[in-house]
């Protein structure tokens, strides 16, 4: 659907000077191997292009600028954060405009009454979280590259993170939004307000649209006030799926005749809230190991860890050690404190880089089904590792059935970059057979285009080509991606 092409030679002098007249010298970047720098995001193994320049504005007018000149001369534009994203959403098209937008950093507005922040796009997330902070607030939504990526990004992809299974995903949290339009015009869709249902949600569409229907260049997020200090327990099991049952066990609600008879004492069985329930599998745990000597038990086939920000967290975590045990777990063990159970999760923070230390490179998955069906896909995941011949490993937000399947492999063989991509995509199809969804967080980009096609089938890739069309007729805003 596409009408623009990338900037041919005699457009470049143009293009360049037509940016300056509305940027300042320092906010346009044309040196080749500085722009080279721009065209990935962390799946480096996705196609790219090479941009015909970088621009890095500070105002949202620099950014209608830029989409006014883009539309003017139909030059492909490929909004950026970070670039911290592992589906090549962020990649440049070859000739195109990069729209970084790292420098649009303030926190404009922090509001402890309505409890929201106001932020630009290229605020990161630790800092929005330790702004907050001081207000008694929290910025629940934390990726696992919660550090360095931001806030525009994770609107873009709408991001997820460990946290998930009590607080939910980045679009519960973005309550309004300001976007500039392919044509430069400005756009304000949502409420600063607790609720609010005037019109179609749009702020809704734009989260996880991957910078194909607009640029965001203001968010108004919701924040929840600052939990206690959560303690984590790490639970040993010699299968993956001894761990999934206890999954189950943890997140399983009883019927009315199981629960605590008032003066009764005690605790339900299962119905657990924990603020973040993650699994590891032996080779994610040995990769963390090898990467930063961690200490991490590597005699266990599954390591998951169970969290509570609760007022008695350690009550909790007994309760859920005891689910644990009655599912076959080995060991069982709390951290003494808070600082233990920093180091915890720092372990499994550190997972997808470890294991992309393994052998250079990794295809990331992102498949996620219904927790019931957790233990299958681990199962699954398992015998096509040993059909390729290849190491794959599985970090997981298990209580939500969010898996990471690594496939990890040589991209300079020939043969095993082949057997990676074809275990990659049986993998997504296990996950579909399932009931689950292509991606959970990290959204479609250029690396799951054909897979989307397949889960929402041709009457809803209609649809969504309908919706790109009336807000980018050209289709110039980060062509390529999605469908």
């Amino acid at each position: 659907m596409s009408r623009i092409q990338a900037a041919p030679e005699e457009v470049q002098g143009n293009l360049t000077d037509r940016l300056l007249a509305g940027l300042p010298a320092e906010a346009v970047l044309i040196d080749s191997d500085v722009t080279a720098s721009y065209a990935n995001d962390m799946a480096s193994f996705c196609p790219s292009g090479v941009p015909a320049v970088v621009v890095l504005p500070r105002t949202v007018e620099e950014v209608q600028h830029v989409m006014r000149v883009a539309t003017e001369l139909r030059v492909p534009v490929v909004p950026q954060g970070a670039r911290t994203g592992l589906s090549g959403a962020a990649n440049a098209s070859e000739g195109c405009i990069v729209l970084s937008l790292t420098r649009m950093d303030r926190i404009l507005e922090i509001n402890p009454v309505d409890r929201i922040a106001v932020v630009e796009p290229g605020v990161v997330n630790a800092a929005l979280s330790r702004a907050v902070d001081e207000h008694g607030l929290c910025y629940p939504p934390d990726p696992s590259s919660w550090e360095t990526c931001t806030i525009g990004g994770n609107i873009g992809t709408a991001s997820g993170g460990l946290c998930c299974v009590k607080y939910g995903v980045t679009a519960e949290y973005v309550l309004g939004l300001d976007v500039v339009l392919a044509d430069g015009r400005l756009m304000s869709t949502g409420r600063r307000t607790a609720k609010g249902v005037a019109g179609y949600d749009l702020t809704r569409l734009i989260v996880g649209s991957e910078g194909s229907l607009g640029i965001v260049v203001r968010a108004v997020l919701a924040l929840k006030p600052r939990p206690p200090q959560q303690l984590v327990l790490a639970a040993e099991f010699a299968s993956a799926a001894a761990a999934c049952d206890a999954v189950c066990r943890i997140m399983k609600t009883e019927g009315r005749e199981a629960l605590p008879q008032k003066g009764g004492g005690g605790r339900r069985a299962g119905g657990h809230v924990p603020s973040l329930l993650e699994l590891m599998d032996r080779t994610t745990v040995k990769a963390v190991n090898d990467l930063a000597h961690m200490g991490l038990p590597e005699t266990t086939e599954a390591l998951l860890l169970a969290a509570f920000d609760t007022p008695d967290p350690a009550a909790d975590l007994a309760a859920v050690g005891a689910l644990c045990e009655a599912a076959g777990a080995t060991q069982v063990v709390p951290a003494d404190d808070a600082a233990e159970s920093e180091m915890l999760l720092q372990a499994r923070r550190l997972s997808l880089i470890a294991l992309e230390a393994v052998k250079g490179t990794t295809m990331i998955d992102d498949v996620c089904v219904p927790r019931s069906r957790l233990g299958e896909m681990l199962e699954g995941i398992e015998r096509i590792a040993e059909k390729y011949q290849l190491t794959i490993g599985v970090c997981a937000h298990a209580g939500d059935g969010n898996t990471h399947p690594t496939v990890c492999f040589d991209a300079r063989d020939p043969d095993e970059s082949r057997r990676a991509r074809e275990s990659f995509d049986e993998i997504m199809a296990l996950g579909l057979r399932l009931g689950g969804t292509i991606t959970g967080e990290h959204g479609v980009g250029v690396l799951k285009k054909e897979w989307l096609a397949r889960e929402i089938g041709p009457v809803g890739v209609e649809m969504q080509r309908a919706i790109k069309q009336v807000f980018d007729p050209l289709g110039i805003l980060n062509p390529g991606k999605l469908f």
